[in-house]
């Protein structure tokens, strides 16, 4: 009886082994994602090559939830297109983008959701490198339980000092210093006494230090531990950011900031913008007449391009115009012009003052720089935009008609024609396809076809068209995935290069894999275009769209009856075999002595 009673147990338990085993969870590093329910969680991931991993935190309460990215370590050759940390402001990666976190972070990125539900997701690269990640959350009360720290802090001097000092500092607190010293001076920032708990990499509790009037500026430092820091801004404002855990607590800190008077002339109100179209450069004529100029000083390389003269000095110009000079560097492609300053009706004895814009065309986004050099003194002025990439489908290979509706419906084997474009005003730059991958899946699963790989057409249908202005183009046919997939999405790798650099990434064309020693070519975006569906399919796609509401209730749920048909096939199985056995014992049991047997389950 024993042996029946196990033979009988042995389906079910095996059936709810299937069922639940993508749900169990492991202690120390954690696997790829989670679902996570504690009030608060500290999680050491590490991941290695080809992650897509996604942890949803959720908690059925009315509070919502601060995460802490306090360490993070990417392949060494990452960019935010191959690797980063998503994080979304909902219980799904459907919900809204929160922010996002990749190699070039200069910052401890904190975000905070809207409700109780937040989703992340880790992606990684092809390149055999351990990632490592130090994240914890957790839930909160904004307005119920006030931080009762941080603050503005204003005027040539100050001090302020961690929560209860000295003290122990409470847990789970968050904590922002706004410093803002007189105008023409920069901060210095002592801390007196200084006691936090100490962790390798500081990614527990932790004081971390920005050079300018937000956690958006340059990260200065963050320290912890035993220590006496000191740091200084580059400009009048500082900001101060102290965040603790839910484990050891000590005294916390003193500071104390005092203003130092910069040399030179006036601030500059002065400001570059970078579009994919255009440099638009700024000056307020307060800053002009500090330095003894009027507008009419002003020139660019080419002297013929005037500014528009307002309140302000604006110079807005095409990229490629007005004696800008290009520079392709593999990695990105530079634009650089430079506006001469010089005193109206006086010989010119000393150096002259010169204010360089550089506009920095890196993966996918444009980081623009000002320098202002007068007198040796330099002042510096960063923003952020992004060139803007657009691919389509097209009737034929005219290329003049796009696809303008979705899903686009075709025949199997019919021809389709595809064109990545760059927005720019620049006509030197070259689009080139690098790599294009089919997939039943929009966020591009496992399951992959590729047409072209590295420059290399890898379907024996695609034909890649002659580089024409900022246009990329291929064609090929509609293949066997339709067969099997109700839908299929295209996402396409694309390379911007200047056509006038003969060693660029698209002068170079296919890369077959023995040459992947040639270093990589890293301003690289992706962009996705889809569903692709038969035209088979778009009356039964139809119909199913008419059903009612009762049919589909009616529907039964397959994932429950495979368990149960399964545990149903296992249990007769099982009893066959019993019986089987009980009667052959029972026939042969003269002469024959019985010995115990041990189940092993």
């Amino acid at each position: 009886m024993q042996l029946l009673r196990q033979f009988l147990l042995l389906p079910l338990l095996t059936a709810l082994a299937l069922t639940e085993g993508n749900s169990v969870e492991f202690t120390g590093v954690p696997r790829c994602g989670a679902s996570l329910h504690e009030p608060n969680k500290a999680l050491r991931i590490e991941l290695n090559a080809n992650a897509n991993c996604i942890w949803q935190i959720q908690r059925n309460a009315n509070q919502r939830i601060r995460l802490i990215f306090s360490y993070f370590k990417f392949a060494p050759s990452s960019s935010c297109e191959s690797e980063s940390i998503k994080v979304f402001d909902g219980p799904s990666t459907d919900s809204p983008l929160l922010g996002q976190v990749c190699d070039d972070t200069d910052a401890v990125p904190v975000l905070e959701s809207s409700s109780d539900s937040l989703t992340f997701l880790i992606t990684t690269n092809p390149e055999a490198f351990t990632r490592n990640f130090f994240v914890y959350y957790y839930f909160f009360s904004p307005g119920s339980s006030p931080e009762n720290c941080g603050g503005q802090l204003t005027g040539p001097n100050g001090t302020f000092s961690s929560p209860n000092y000295p003290a122990s500092y409470p847990q789970f607190r968050h904590c922002v210093w706004h410093i803002q010293a007189p105008k023409n001076s920069k901060i210095n920032l002592q801390f007196q006494d200084f006691f936090l708990e100490l962790d390798r990499n500081c990614q527990l509790d932790f004081t971390a230090v920005y050079d300018g009037p937000s956690t958006d500026s340059g990260l200065l430092g963050k320290v912890c531990g035993r220590a006496q820091p000191t740091f200084e801004s580059s400009s009048n404002t500082m900001t101060v950011v102290l965040s603790t855990d839910d484990t050891n607590s000590y005294r916390g800190f003193s500071a104390q900031y005092s203003s130092v008077p910069l040399p030179g002339p006036t601030e500059p109100n002065t400001t570059l913008t970078c579009s994919p179209y255009s440099m638009r450069i700024v000056l307020s004529k307060s800053y002009l007449a500090s330095l003894g100029f009027r507008e009419d000083d002003l020139q660019l390389n080419d002297p013929s391009c005037r500014p528009v003269v307002t309140d302000s000095v604006i110079f807005s110009f095409p990229l490629a115009s007005c004696g800008t000079i290009k520079k392709d560097e593999g990695h990105r492609i530079t634009y650089t012009n430079s506006i001469s300053l010089a005193p109206a009706g006086s010989t010119i004895t000393r150096q002259r003052s010169i204010i360089t814009a550089q506009c920095r065309m890196k993966n996918n986004e444009t980081r623009e720089i000002l320098y202002t050099t007068t007198n040796n003194v330099i002042q510096k002025l960063t923003a952020r935009g992004r060139y803007n990439i657009t691919m389509a489908f097209y009737e034929s290979e005219s290329f003049s008609n796009p696809i303008q509706y979705s899903p686009y419906y075709v025949d199997l084997n019919q021809t389709l024609f595809a064109e990545a474009t760059l927005h720019s005003t620049d006509p030197n730059l070259q689009v080139f396809i690098d790599t294009c991958t089919a997939s039943p899946q929009p966020d591009f699963g496992s399951l992959t076809y590729d047409l072209i790989r590295s420059g290399c057409n890898k379907d024996d249908t695609v034909v890649t068209y002659p580089a024409f202005e900022n246009h990329g183009r291929f064609k090929f046919r509609a293949f066997r995935f339709l067969r099997s997939f109700p839908s299929v999405y295209l996402q396409c790798d694309i390379v911007i290069c200047d056509s006038s650099n003969t060693n660029s990434r698209c002068a170079r064309g296919c890369i077959s894999r023995q040459k992947r020693d040639i270093s990589p070519y890293t301003w690289k975006t992706n962009t996705v275009v889809g569903p692709i569906r038969l035209k088979r399919d778009l009356r039964a796609a139809e119909h199913s769209e008419s059903l009612t509401e009762v049919e589909a209730e009616k529907t039964p749920n397959l994932q429950q009856y495979n368990f149960y048909t399964l545990a149903f096939v296992v249990l007769i199985s099982n009893i066959v075999i019993v019986v089987a056995v009980t009667l052959k014992h029972h026939k042969h049991q003269v002469g024959h002595s019985y010995q115990n047997v041990h189940s092993p389950f």
